[in-house]
């Protein structure tokens, strides 16, 4: 049997292993059009950084290694130009002598990735201007920086790369910005956990310019002129596109393969594409979300790795099936670190889910044990049924533990509320007795029981203004002073049985304190005592750092561009 791949680096790379450790006669051969087969693309920021200083540590495998090991042709500097389904050829361009053939094969698997969004805008195309996708582009950058000492870079996009070059481009020294249409950073968190995302970024001098749209690009004074709509223009040394990715599917399209979103490959559950015989993987592949069960686009490794490995199970007799991608992902902002699953608030009410959240802020790890730190963790779920849907941690220590855990609860099909029964361990130096995630279910099952209400950051307009409910702060007089929402009493939580009678009965009693836990305890008080009581979920530290960011965007907007 013969098998062709176009395209190496996770997909591909993989599959062509994964076949060979299961036919040691398969003839493999892989053709990729840059100089590097199998590398790690997760890592190019870092190495602009300096964080990874060996370039060879970029490359996971060479040619050579995999002929030696695996006795697969790996053809760099080779590219695929057009697929020939009816006769089962390829035909191939040797980009170091433009020699072309063709190659036939039995089975053909397409691993072509996604390519860097380039819109049509003046001025793409100009020598200050980098995209970033694979090793030679991250080379051509890093060149630029050490024999031009760029003292400033503007990157349009804010998500992965976005944010992960930005750290490190400022790491070197340099004023980073960052602009974008969307106003928030990291689609996929809701906008009131992205403004913790924010804050760090701008805590490290990064400036951030949401909700502007690029118009294009000039070179002037020996830089770069960033054309804004209906806004100024910036300047900087360099610039770089992280707008987002596309489906690189061309040689799909002239192969008369169905096409999904954005152009991707469509594949069934064994990976296979709508023309026999031809497979694909990767970021090209248009995929079912996991949660919702919609075609999707997730331009993730570890989905690409599993679904190389599906297709070499097939294509080797086999029957694997990708069950779809969860979107569980993380990513080190400065000194944090951001993570979630499945999907976010917003996007569950898009697709017509009646969800509910719970914000709650604990500890890595017990209070009493040196060095803990606050995570904020948002967990989302479905009303009445209370499957898991998704959740959204940010933090310093233990937030990949975390999401882990949460992402194999939805896999596994647990409910929000079976969230408090998980077994985890528990040592004062990584955890609490009472896991984070434990706290989660804990506070899911008190609303599941009616033991716990909420109210959200969204009702905060719309609480009634005409004395028809009780609005209360229950934090320290200290803590109140230093910062409260107006129209809120502050009466401290382990003053409230002695002053209960300064609170009117017979009205809704809208509680809310530091991070959500004195305001609970406050709320079963109250409803001890007759009273019915609604507990902010997430706390004033939450409420008051959302409020906060938008409150800088929406300056910033007024002033134009005062970030």
């Amino acid at each position: 049997m013969k098998i062709v791949i176009i395209g190496g680096v996770a997909g591909g790379a993989t599959a062509a292993a994964r076949i060979r450790r299961l036919d040691e006669y398969a003839e493999i051969t892989v053709f990729e059009r840059s100089g590097y087969v199998s590398y790690a693309n997760c890592g190019l920021p870092y190495y602009i950084g300096d964080v990874i200083t060996d370039p060879e540590k970029l490359t996971l495998q060479t040619p050579e290694n995999f002929f030696k090991r695996f006795r697969i042709n790996m053809k760099i500097h080779h590219e695929v130009i057009s697929i020939h389904p009816d006769r089962k050829t390829v035909t191939v361009k040797n980009l170091e002598n433009d020699e072309i053939f063709e190659e036939n094969y039995d089975k053909l698997i397409l691993s072509p990735g996604a390519k860097p969004t380039q819109p049509k805008l003046q001025g793409v195309g100009i020598d200050k201007l980098f995209t970033l996708r694979t090793v030679e582009d991250t080379f051509r950058i890093k060149e630029y920086i050490n024999k031009n000492h760029p003292k400033s870079a503007v990157l349009a996009g804010g998500g992965f790369i976005g944010l992960e070059l930005a750290e490190n481009l400022r790491e070197l020294g340099m004023e980073v910005t960052i602009v974008q249409r969307p106003k928030q950073l990291m689609n996929p968190f809701d906008s009131d956990m992205a403004s913790m995302i924010h804050s760090e970024m701008r805590k490290h001098g990064i400036k951030l310019v949401l909700g502007y749209t690029v118009e294009g690009f000039k070179e002037k004074d020996n830089g770069v002129e960033i054309l804004l709509k209906d806004n100024p223009s910036l300047h900087a040394d360099m610039v770089v596109l992280a707008i987002g990715v596309t489906p690189d599917t061309a040689l799909a399209k002239e192969a008369g393969l169905e096409l999904g979103i954005k152009g991707s490959i469509i594949v069934n559950d064994r990976m296979e594409t709508s023309v026999p015989d031809i497979y694909a993987a990767g970021d090209a592949v248009q995929v079912k979300h996991y949660v919702t069960g919609d075609d999707a686009l997730i331009s993730l490794a570890g989905p690409a790795n599993k679904q190389g490995r599906i297709i070499a199970d097939n294509i080797c007799g086999g029957d694997s099936r990708y069950l779809g991608s969860q979107g569980s992902s993380v990513i080190k902002v400065f000194d944090m670190t951001a993570a979630t699953t499945g999907i976010n608030e917003t996007n569950a009410k898009r697709a017509g889910l009646h969800v509910d959240t719970v914000i709650l802020s604990p500890m890595s790890h017990v209070g009493y044990y040196p060095g803990g730190k606050v995570m904020t963790m948002k967990v989302i779920f479905e009303k009445e049924t209370y499957r898991l849907l998704g959740a959204q941690i940010i933090g310093y220590e233990g937030v990949d533990k975390r999401i882990d855990v949460l992402a194999t609860a939805i896999h596994a099909g647990l409910k929000a509320t079976q969230l408090k029964d998980l077994d985890l361990a528990y040592a004062p130096p990584y955890s609490s007795a009472k896991d984070p995630v434990n706290m989660a279910g804990f506070m899911i099952d008190n609303i599941a029981a009616g033991t716990l209400k909420q109210w959200h950051l969204e009702d905060v307009d719309t609480i009634p203004e005409d004395k028809s409910v009780v609005l209360l702060d229950v934090r320290t007089v200290a803590e109140f002073s230093r910062g409260h929402i107006d129209g809120f009493k502050n009466i401290p939580v382990d003053e409230l049985r002695e002053r209960i009678n300064e609170i009117e009965k017979g009205k809704p009693v809208y509680l809310i304190c530091q991070s959500g836990l004195r305001s609970y305890i406050a709320s079963r008080i109250l409803e001890g005592n007759g009273y019915e009581t609604y507990n902010f979920s997430g706390g004033f530290r939450f409420y008051d750092a959302v409020v906060n960011d938008r409150a800088l965007i929406e300056r910033a907007h007024a002033c134009g561009m005062d970030y």
